[in-house]
């Protein structure tokens, strides 16, 4: 679209509201609301003031800009339709009108240049999960999951039904293409899928996606979470992403004559991955509650192998029904943000492909059903069983602090190391129930 497209929109659809929308280091999505009365300066930059914003506080930059995407114009369908609401997402400048180099979106996008500058380009899809919880009287969420189904259940026992169909419709009129939803396994727990696109379309979409989520579930008096492991023994919710990719219009993951059907380019961006999972798992993973749910002993990944057919693995490799080859992370959480995330992923497994990096061979055995010392003895190594271990894993990653660039990079260690600590000065029910009366 250009801008009188966008001037046409706005008076055909009596749009009278526009909000400007932009992600923090950490995920979190802002935005700085309109009125189609200065939209016409606005399409040039609002400025804002970045030194209140998790991660852009840099004090000679402090002023910024937010330039909108044209091509993300969306109308909000849960709003009124008299005098509209849409959304722009945006891209953060500083006042001098260069990209920002802490804005998590233009992080992706350089990645992405980069890589379809030696022909590359890569079709990923996230498959969300998240719980509906009760409110209490005051509005506030709870632990008391919406309904006691399970995986696949329907009506009447799947009480989410209604919100989830009112999601997927949300959706759709936003431009997504809805390709399935259901019950998972927990009660109270809800997948729903949309189809796979380019890397900067598919980061937006997450973020879009988890705010119908909580509008919606808002709207039939729920709450909707995304936090990883919420019940201590339920299933937690994960973001597995699946990604395939080709260069110079050529699938480059598949190879028929492989007992996989898996490609040796395959092989190295599996490589590649795994030589850099542990720093990248403090970006898909961000939160100390992460890595309840990355246990050993549960469905989620907690080690770091690949593998075609079994359960539990890290990466596994699927072939589509169209004969082609895609590669499935199952440790990531929707948590996580998804600029930051997706750039570390296409990143490390372009460095396998390039430094030809094997991964070690495929585990065959069900790793749910090995052992700790029969783990130890095949010399498998876990992910990172803390989101403190998780950044110091980072923090020692070179090739994704160059993905990153200093300023993302070192603002998100920042931030979220001052999570952990303040994690860890807290004393914990847990603490007080064990020890208060014994000791």
């Amino acid at each position: 679209m250009d801008r009188e497209d966008i001037f046409q929109f706005i008076e055909d659809n009596d749009v009278k509201f526009i909000r400007f929308q932009f992600t923090d280091i950490a995920g979190i999505m802002k935005n700085i609301a309109i009125t189609d009365s200065n939209l016409e300066s606005a399409l040039d930059g609002v400025l804002f003031d970045g030194f209140a914003v998790d991660g852009f506080s840099r004090t000679e930059e402090s002023e910024m800009l937010l330039v909108p995407d044209l091509d993300t114009l969306n109308i909000f369908p849960w709003r009124p339709q008299q005098g509209k609401v849409v959304r722009l997402i945006c891209d953060v400048l500083t006042k001098d009108g260069e990209p920002f180099e802490g804005d998590p979106r233009y992080i992706l996008k350089r990645v992405v240049n980069k890589a379809a500058e030696k022909g590359y380009a890569f079709n990923i899809g996230p498959e969300c999960e998240f719980f509906l919880f009760h409110t209490d009287d005051n509005g506030l969420p709870t632990t008391h999951t919406h309904d006691t189904a399970g995986y696949f259940d329907l009506a009447p026992i799947d009480l989410g039904e209604n919100a989830r169909r009112e999601v997927s419709l949300a959706l759709e009129n936003m431009g997504f293409l809805v390709e399935g939803s259901h019950h998972e396994v927990a009660g109270g727990q809800h997948e729903i899928d949309f189809r796979h696109d380019d890397p900067l379309k598919t980061a937006d979409n997450i973020e879009t996606f988890r705010m119908v989520v909580k509008i919606i579930a808002q709207k039939h008096g729920l709450h909707a979470t995304f936090m990883p492991k919420p019940l201590q023994d339920e299933a937690g919710s994960g973001m597995h992403i699946n990604l395939s990719t080709s260069q110079n219009g050529q699938d480059i993951f598949t190879d028929a004559r492989d007992e996989l059907g898996l490609s040796k380019e395959g092989y190295y961006f599996i490589g590649g991955i795994m030589q850099h999972i542990k720093g990248l798992t403090a970006l898909l993973n961000p939160l100390v509650n992460s890595y309840k749910r990355l246990m050993p002993g549960n469905e989620a990944p907690a080690y770091i192998v690949w593998a075609r057919k079994n359960r539990g693995p890290l990466i596994r490799v699927l072939s589509k029904r169209n004969g082609r080859t895609c590669l499935e992370l199952l440790s990531p959480d929707a948590t996580c943000n998804p600029y930051l995330s997706l750039a570390g992923l296409i990143g490390a497994g372009l460095y396998g492909i390039e430094n030809k990096i094997l991964p070690p061979p495929e585990l065959k055995t069900n790793i749910l059903s090995l052992s700790e010392k029969e783990i130890t003895a095949q010399g498998i190594e876990r992910l990172p069983a803390s989101l403190g271990e998780a950044l110091h894993e980072l923090e020692k990653d070179t090739l994704l602090r160059d993905i990153l660039g200093e300023h993302a990079f070192h603002s998100y260690l920042t931030t979220k190391y001052n999570e952990w600590k303040m994690y860890l000065h807290q004393v914990h029910p847990w603490e007080i129930n064990q020890y208060l009366s014994v000791y």
